[in-house]
């Protein structure tokens, strides 16, 4: 199936149900899809796909018209509400890899890291978190096994609705995933809980959330279309074995406990099903990144079918500036916002991209220091995600303010490194020197020879850390992995504007979670806030 060919059906993905307004979260207002029932719905086979793709198109665009004009959430502009956008936040404006130049509400307290639970753009990550599980959990509900044979659903069209409730039990994961590394305990609601306007949800600890997100996955793997087999952008077995493979790398984070062996295991297995690196770095960040054999779960964006402000949109024109060419990004103009600081810049011996081609950074006109944040020209901009071809051919929106690009949320090289880091660990199953060849692969894509190789004596954690900044920058990992590796709140790792602070300084490890939103705990009395909020 074509890219083209996945996003209609996303957009497709329109019908829904009345009861998808029964709240996981009290205080999220929803706006209603259609007067369609549950029973009207899916009582036709035809239908299934389509809501099926709601549930992916939660992800990467915000309402039900695009871009703007019936939004899934309310009480925040529809195009700073995008899931991905806000996770992008969430994950990278706290760290050393972005800074943003606007000054829109509370959203400058991510990179002083002086957030509090009042925050509305943690607010709207939390809720967009809940509404794409409030949507799985209703498509959930209706596919049972006693539910389809009451629809009159055999043969093909089961097997068929059975691969889709695997899929959605993936999306919800995937979703809760990101509750727990950014909230630790939380509201916790499934297809077994009523549906209701009275319904207060229960919190579940983080390491509960754990063992279901783990039990989850787990259980749905024979379900899933076999890796690499799906349609592009749908989820499958080496997706759930990616996200396992993250839960697992992170366990002494969430619940004080090692499992890098079980890390190793999905590595494994994701790295036995077929993928492959992209022969230049660059291609993976480009209108036509659909075609890369590296991408395991992206998030699908099309010019002309997914329009949002939100993520890819976002993306491109808020990383160009200056004396940035904005039409070399295939846009009618940028938005003046992101940039990165020189202790990123730091990594890299070479800020040119001469030498490692993942140095993706555009000097001219900007200073490395950052002064003023909301200056675009202090700082370095970054020039990674182009709406344009690798044949320098501009994706389908004629006026250049929605992209192709798709977000790649799972790709092979972040397996490698998770790979290397779970060795390191100390865990079973892997090899130091399988963990230099994974490495090294990357290296000699970066640099196009083996003059970036490492041998077993330099493969060391902390770079293995470094080598994720320089391969994942800007995909949404660094706060994870700055947790991970105890780098992110205190003073062992400082970087411009931490703490509030032009040369940096420690903040307190409370800070290694966000808040519960005030408005969630005030609405469901169930609810404690984390330590120090």
């Amino acid at each position: 199936m074509t890219k083209q060919h996945i996003n209609k059906w996303f957009l497709a993905g329109c019908v829904s149900m009345s009861m998808l307004l029964g709240a996981c979260t009290k205080d999220l207002d929803r706006t209603p899809f259609y007067d369609e029932t549950s029973a009207s719905v899916y009582e036709d086979f035809s239908n299934y796909k389509s809501v099926l793709a709601k549930l992916y198109a939660g992800y990467a665009i915000s309402g039900q018209q695009g871009p703007a004009g019936k939004p899934d959430l309310t009480g925040i502009d529809e195009g700073f509400s995008n899931y991905i956008r806000q996770y992008w936040q969430a994950q990278e404006l706290c760290t050393d890899e972005a800074v943003i130049s606007w000054n829109d509400g509370t959203l400058p307290d991510y990179h002083k890291m002086t957030w509090t639970s009042g925050n509305e753009f943690i607010k709207a990550t939390y809720d967009r978190i809940y509404y794409e599980v409030a949507v799985c959990n209703e498509f959930i509900r209706e596919t049972t096994d006693d539910k389809l044979n009451g629809h009159g659903i055999t043969g093909a069209d089961l097997e068929e609705a059975k691969h889709y409730r695997a899929e959605a039990r993936f999306l919800r994961a995937l979703a809760y995933w990101h509750a727990l590394d950014l909230f630790g305990n939380v509201p916790f609601a499934t297809e077994n809980d009523e549906v209701s306007a009275s319904f207060l949800p229960p919190q579940i600890s983080r390491a509960d959330l754990f063992a279901y997100i783990e039990s989850e996955l787990t259980a749905i793997e024979n379900d899933l279309v076999d890796a690499r087999q799906n349609e592009y952008g749908r989820a499958d077995k080496a997706a759930a074995w990616t996200l396992l493979a993250k839960l697992y790398l992170n366990a002494e984070v969430y619940i004080n406990q090692s499992k890098y062996t079980e890390a190793i295991t999905y590595c494994n297995k994701v790295i036995a099903a077929g993928y492959s690196l992209s022969d230049e770095y660059r291609k993976l960040f480009l209108a036509d990144n659909n075609t890369s054999p590296e991408l395991i779960f992206p998030i699908t964006f099309d010019g002309i079918r997914t329009k949002t402000y939100g993520g890819m949109t976002y993306l491109v024109h808020a990383q160009v500036g200056g004396n940035m060419d904005a039409s070399s990004f295939g846009i009618n103009g940028g938005w003046s916002g992101l940039r990165t600081t020189s202790a990123f810049v730091n990594l890299f011996a070479d800020v040119s991209g001469n030498t490692d081609k993942r140095a993706m950074f555009f000097t001219n006109g900007q200073q490395l220091e950052i002064d003023d944040i909301f200056n675009f020209t202090h700082g370095y901009a970054i020039a990674k995600y182009r709406n344009v071809t690798a044949a320098g051919v501009h994706g389908s929106d004629q006026t250049g303010d929605f992209p192709d690009t798709d977000y790649p949320m799972f790709r092979l090289a972040d397996v490698y490194l998770m790979y290397a880091e779970a060795v390191l660990r100390g865990g079973a199953g892997g090899s130091t020197a399988t963990a230099v060849q994974y490495v090294n692969a990357l290296r000699e894509r970066a640099y196009g020879n083996t003059n970036g190789n490492i041998t077993a004596a330099q493969l060391t954690l902390d770079l293995v850390l470094n080598e994720r900044g320089r391969e994942l920058f800007w995909e949404g990992h660094r706060r994870t992995d700055l947790i991970r590796f105890g780098k992110f709140t205190g003073s062992s790792y400082l970087w411009p504007w931490k703490g509030g602070v032009k040369e940096g300084k420690a903040v307190e490890d409370f800070r290694t979670l966000y808040p519960i939103p005030a408005t969630d705990r005030t609405a469901n009395p169930n609810l404690e806030q984390n330590n120090g909020y």
